[in-house]
């Protein structure tokens, strides 16, 4: 399971001309789901998207989380992150998880993030979307749960 986070003043997704959510100060979420990951994966890299401590302290250091700013989180399904890019010019979606099972585990990552205290929107699974960021830093992180320790 892979996720790109990114710390934002606001962002939204739409499909369609329609804006399913919308959220002001906090993370944007792009969850990628690969064939083999399981509910692990999913305690895994919502535990730490939690815990990040990616907000500034009143000193200018990294040392808030989502949580303790009362931020918001976007999650968005995105298969993408899960391509093949090393043969060729193609990517290859081979190590991506089938969509029942990815469907799953999203669903499975929010709830986990919900539990935890933290109020998740989501995108709309396995459809075309547009996604509008208002990156803040850019502060942009990339989380795999195959690299755990």
């Amino acid at each position: 399971m892979k996720a790109v986070i990114q710390r934002v003043k606001e962002a939204s997704v739409e499909v369609g001309g329609e804006t399913l959510a919308e959220i002001g100060k906090g993370l944007v979420v792009f969850l990628g789901v690969e064939k083999g990951d399981s509910l692990k994966d999913a305690e895994f890299l919502s535990g730490k998207v939690v815990k990040l401590r990616c907000f500034e302290d009143e000193s200018g250091k990294m040392n808030l989380s989502a949580k303790d700013i009362d931020g918001e989180l976007l999650v968005v399904s995105e298969f993408t992150l899960c391509a093949d890019l090393l043969r060729g010019r193609r990517p290859g979606f081979e190590p991506a998880a089938p969509p029942q099972e990815a469907e799953k585990l999203y669903r499975d990552f929010i709830t986990l993030l919900e539990a935890r205290g933290i109020k998740a929107k989501e995108g709309r699974f396995k459809e075309y979307m547009t996604v509008r960021i208002a990156n803040d830093g850019p502060v942009t992180f990339i989380l795999d749960s195959r690299q755990r320790p």
